[in-house]
């Protein structure tokens, strides 16, 4: 054998350390690149999933908060309607006194004139026997 094949031996083996020297550092390389990209999608799904929990949760309460103003805005109409509705029995009840006092009013007013009408015929009734009577005095 000559010299240089046990120093080509060596230069292949230590070769074939380095080869198995970068072998190892690649595929912990990859690895680690692995792992990085597992804990990194696993951080983005969960962070995905706190996003669509948040959304869900928001959505719910968007929802519940639309059905609780539909809620009270269907109290103030019906608390409006009977409120108009009390306005309107309360304005029919006032027209209808209003109407019967106007009534009265004028029926007392018929009955007064006609009293007044009755009182002086009596007193033109009077005046016309007192009359009579004293032309009969100045007669005799």
């Amino acid at each position: 054998m000559s010299d240089k094949e046990p120093q080509q031996q060596q230069e292949i083996e230590q070769l074939k350390a380095t080869v198995v020297a970068l072998r190892t550092n690649l595929e912990a390389a990859n690895s680690d690149v692995n792992t990085a990209v597992q804990k990194a999608n696993l951080s983005s799904a969960d962070e995905i999933q706190e996003l669509k929990n948040t959304i869900s949760s928001l959505r719910s309460e968007l929802e519940s908060l639309k059905f609780e103003k539909d809620a009270a805005v269907q109290r103030e109409a019906h608390r409006l309607a009977d409120e108009i509705q009390q306005l309107k029995n309360t304005t029919s009840n006032l027209r209808s006194e209003l109407e019967s006092l106007k009534f009265e009013k004028d029926a007392a007013v018929q009955r007064e004139a006609h009293r007044s009408a009755d009182e002086i015929q009596q007193l033109k009734n009077t005046t016309s026997n007192l009359r009579s009577e004293l032309e009969k005095l100045e007669a005799n």
